[in-house]
């Protein structure tokens, strides 16, 4: 499980969960995860988004729908008939959530241990994993972006094992503002092609 920012680099990462829990478990038991619903992590004060100089929203974390609602993770609209202002949601939630598959190709093809099964303890595979984080965050620092790195990079290149109501209520009116956000001052005009 990870969180990454939009340069390509760990945020966060949770090592060692098992294939068979879900990772909107795993995410409930990482440290990080704790913290978030705990309202521990110290995030930084919502902030009007771009173009918009009123109701400031909280720093959001994008996720996918195995996740539930929260102030601060975003999920897709589940199901199939969505409308417009929905689906275009969706798309745009898909397109930022495409960062961590990106993420997961670049930390694959930059440390090839990583192609193939790791045959040691667990543990120590643990340590391996969280070295090649590690060491990946201070390469992109001091490299800077490199656009080719992003170039195919998907998380189906590499083999991966997928296998509280008031901060829920307060997601559902952050997705909603976020819906309608994407529908006026924070469109782009090729949404209309894909949403």
């Amino acid at each position: 499980m990870a969180i990454v920012d939009s340069e390509y680099c760990f945020i966060s990462i949770d090592v060692g969960a098992y294939g068979r829990e879900g990772d909107s478990t795993v995410f409930k038991e990482s440290q990080f995860g704790k913290k978030l619903y705990a309202e521990q992590l110290g995030l930084p004060a919502p902030i009007c988004l771009p173009n918009t100089y009123d109701n400031p929203q909280p720093l959001v974390l994008i996720a996918d729908e195995a996740f539930g609602l929260h102030q601060n993770l975003l999920r897709p609209f589940p199901g199939r008939g969505l409308d417009q202002k929905k689906r275009i949601f969706n798309y745009r939630l898909s397109r930022a959530r495409r960062y961590v598959e990106c993420m997961f190709g670049i930390l694959a093809n930059k440390w090839r241990v990583l192609h193939t099964a790791i045959n040691v303890e667990p543990d120590f595979g643990d340590v391996i994993v969280k070295a090649c984080c590690v060491l990946h965050n201070f390469v992109r620092r001091r490299d800077g972006y490199k656009f080719e790195d992003t170039l195919s990079n998907t998380l189906e290149e590499i083999a991966v094992n997928r296998n509280g109501v008031g901060a829920r209520s307060q997601g559902i009116d952050v997705r909603s503002y976020f819906t309608d956000y994407f529908m006026d001052a924070g469109s782009v005009p090729f949404q209309y092609r894909f949403g």
